[in-house]
């Protein structure tokens, strides 16, 4: 049996998410930062929902590109508590950060084509309207 990924008990503290669309080619796996465009979630429920549809990612088998497009950055209004890479082409995603405890922290796979691994996918895309339709 697969197992769905865990996030960490610090998820519980999340007050903001920073969503990132990861631009690099050439981004190295292990780097602990996500560099790319990012759009700030602060709304609470959407944040509880981003956290939800994470949380609720059944497992899958990982393939081996881990090429991630996408990543979010939990925290509160003052500290950074984790940050998870998503690749949607290998069903992997990569689990970091200060309140990560070492065993939770590394690489997990999840099943992309699942219904929540598709609405998070969605979910992540929508905040693109911020940066392509700038008010």
């Amino acid at each position: 049996m697969l197992l769905p990924m865990l996030l960490p008990a610090a998820g519980a503290r999340a007050e903001r998410m920073d969503v990132v669309r990861i631009t690099s080619a050439m981004r190295n796996p292990y780097t602990d930062d996500l560099a790319g465009e990012e759009v700030e979630v602060s709304a609470a429920d959407q944040v509880r929902r981003l956290l939800a549809l994470i949380a609720d990612l059944p497992g899958d088998d990982m393939r081996r590109c881990f090429n991630p497009g996408w990543g979010i950055r939990a925290r509160t209004a003052t500290a950074r508590l984790f940050e998870i890479a998503f690749c949607f082409h290998c069903h992997g995603a990569r689990l970091w950060g200060p309140e990560v405890p070492a065993e939770q922290q590394g690489f997990h796979p999840f099943d992309a084509d699942s219904p929540s691994g598709q609405e998070l996918l969605t979910r992540l895309r929508a905040t693109d309207q911020a940066w392509n339709n700038p008010r």
